[in-house]
């Protein structure tokens, strides 16, 4: 297969195209890091023979990775939450037996830790502070937040429109081109690495909710689920689906990033006393530049479906990482 030039017509048309998909469509996403038929690692969320289900209550809090924003079916007040009714908690309390009173999905896309103990106004209607839905009775919660306190998804946007100014200057014979533009940019910024003090930042605010769980629900089990992998290792397999809008060595760059920030996750969880599910060892070879079995739509998704999101075949992922930590 041709390979494009980098700083060609191709890289800048998809960088300018990415730009604008993420610009409206990456607001409501949580982070970072596909659809075929459920095979491979963490793909089947069914219950071995010899678990035990904990018992419910059963609260899973989160964002939009939570929510499962956009699979159909939607379901769930307000809408422009946009819950699934196939999103991984949804799929954990299917698993786990757990109906009615025993299972409460209060997970919103575009929530940020704020809208955790606070209300948060969506498109559609305002959802109730997460945590309210917390009670002494509660036995099990799983909160996945985080990606949009640190700003990832802007992160995301901003290496897009880095990667366009750089291939549109290149094009036009006025700079030479530049390997990381998004690197330099966040490197260079006052004050050292941004986008390492926002994710430090949400830390700090991740702490306080989890301790406002355990003060709220004392006799839960808690986990704090990290969030799947949005890029493969090596950035080869993206050329084709990004067509060049992100330069290798920027990928590299926010795959390191939504490394600290599930890093951060695990830190804050155990040093609350919460497990931390790993979404990102099992979403390997399943993120949005994977050829099949995508856990992660890319930039130009499916129809129906969001953009830098998990699928359906993602949320199914998550689920059976989830129920392997609350049976091991």
């Amino acid at each position: 297969m041709h390979r494009r030039s980098p700083g060609g017509p191709a890289a800048v048309i998809g960088a300018l195209l990415l730009a604008v998909v993420l610009l409206t469509a990456g607001c409501t996403g949580g982070t970072a890091g596909p659809g075929a038929a459920a095979s491979g690692p963490g793909a089947s969320a069914s219950p071995t023979a010899s678990s035990a289900p904990p018992a419910g209550p059963y609260v899973a809090l989160g964002d939009s990775y939570t929510a499962g924003l956009k699979i159909e079916p939607q379901v769930g007040e307000p809408r422009g939450c946009a819950r699934s009714a196939v999103n991984y908690p949804s799929l954990v309390a299917r698993t786990l037996g757990l109906t009615g009173a025993d299972f409460r999905d209060v997970s919103c896309s575009g929530a940020r830790t704020p809208d955790l103990t606070g209300p948060q106004q969506t498109s559609d209607g305002s959802n109730p502070a997460q945590l309210d839905a917390l009670s002494a009775a509660t036995r099990l919660v799983t909160v996945g937040i985080g990606g949009n306190d640190a700003g990832f998804m802007d992160v995301v946007g901003e290496c897009a429109r880095r990667s366009l100014t750089n291939s549109l200057s290149q094009s036009l014979g006025r700079t030479a081109a530049a390997e990381a533009p998004c690197r330099d940019h966040y490197a260079s910024a006052q004050g050292g690495d941004q986008v390492r003090r926002k994710v430090d930042a949400a830390g700090e605010k991740l702490a306080e909710v989890l301790r406002e769980i355990g003060r709220r629900a004392p006799q839960a089990r808690v986990f704090v689920v990290g969030y799947p992998m949005l890029l493969p290792t090596d950035p080869a397999p993206c050329a084709s689906v990004l067509e060049g809008a992100v330069t290798p060595a920027d990928l590299g760059f926010l795959a390191e990033k939504e490394q600290e920030l599930n890093t951060m996750l695990a830190r804050r969880a155990e040093a609350a006393g919460a497990r931390f599910v790993d979404t990102a060892t099992p979403s390997a070879g399943h993120d949005l530049c994977a050829a099949a079995a995508r856990w992660i739509e890319p930039p130009f998704p499916a129809p129906g479906l969001a953009a830098v999101h998990p699928n359906a075949l993602g949320q199914q992922g998550v689920a059976a990482a989830v129920l392997q930590a609350v049976r091991g």
